[in-house]
This record gives structure tokens, sequence and C-alpha cells, in this order.
């Protein structure tokens, strides 16, 4: 394959809209904030900032904790993207990581770190997943007594599958305008 060699007509509007549809069917965001979160809580316990030839260590004594609890930032935050069924174990477990974070790590990573898992920890509680658009004909639209669109305006009849009246009372409390009982009970 040369560089003359046209791509494939709409490949990569294909491969486009299946990761929209792919990331759109998963807390996405939330997974890719707790990542990023992991690495400066992970990274800046061991990284050696060099100015001329003086060394500045940022090392802690809890080097290892700040190990680990990056680590297990990025497992999350991947759990998340390929394992949505535990957005809020996972997210719970982001935000206390985060936490914990602050005195383990640097602070959090400076900050940076635990602000990015805090955030993506609790948009993985926070997300739900979406549902499908229906295809179904829109409600007409003058719609009749004020009832939510798609609702039976006229409950005092018993109607078939095929919206025909079969002539009996729909009213199982007996309190229906229709038979006069004006919504209120009589006692006796």
């Amino acid at each position: 394959m040369s560089a003359e060699t046209p791509a494939a007509s709409g490949q990569f509007t294909r491969r486009r809209l299946q990761f929209r549809a792919w990331r759109g069917a998963r807390p996405f965001w939330a997974g890719l904030f707790v990542m990023l979160g992991g690495f400066p809580i992970a990274y800046f316990p061991y990284a050696n900032l060099q100015i001329g030839h003086l060394t500045l260590a940022m090392a802690t004594t809890a080097g290892a904790g700040s190990l680990i609890i990056g680590v297990l930032l990025v497992v999350l935050g991947v759990s998340l993207w390929f394992q949505k069924h535990v957005r809020v174990f996972a997210g719970v477990a982001a935000i206390l990581l985060a936490l914990v974070s602050i005195p383990v790590s640097n602070l959090g990573g400076f900050l940076i770190g635990f602000l990015f898992a805090l955030v993506g920890g609790a948009m993985a509680v926070s997300w739900a997943p979406g549902t499908l658009p229906e295809d179904k004909p829109a409600a007409a639209a003058g719609n009749q007594g004020g009832a939510p669109q798609g609702a039976d305006s006229d409950t005092t009849l018993l109607k078939s599958v095929d919206d025909t009246t079969v002539g009996e009372p729909n009213d199982l409390s007996g309190t229906s305008p229709a038979n006069g009982a004006n919504g209120r009970h009589s006692a006796g």
C-alpha cells in the first residue's frame, strides 16, 4: 500500500461511528478520568526533577502505596470501559482511593491525580445506561383533558386492544364521576 492508494471510502467514518456507539454504551469519560488520575499519583513519588546540577527527588516514605493506588486507579478505569456493570463499585473505589492518595502520595499527585480520580469516580457512580429510541409514531397533538401524551384520557369504559369500547365500566372503586359518586366514599 503506497501513499497514493486511496483509503476505502467511508471506512474512517464507519470506524468513528462504531467507536462513538461503543463509547456511548459505557461510562467512557469516567474511565478516562479515573485512568488519568492514576498516572500522576503513581508517577510523582518516583520522579526526579533535574535543575542544573541539583536533583530534586519527590519520593515519599509511602512510595509503594502511591504505586499501588495509581495502578488500582488505572485498573478501575479500564474496568469501567470493558465491564460497565461494575460502574458503581469502581466509582466508589476510585473516590476512596483518590481520598487516600492525599496523605499517601504527595497530596494526591499534587492535586492533579486526586481531582481527576475524584471527578471520574463521581461520573462513574452517576452514569446510567441510556435507552434506545423507539420507532413509534408520535401521538396526536390534540391531547384531551390534560392527560400525559400516550395516556388514555377516557378511563371510564373498558377498551379492548383495538380501541373499541366493550361497554363495561372500567372503575373498580365505584368513585367515577360517570356513576355520580364524584370521587367521595360514603360511610355505611
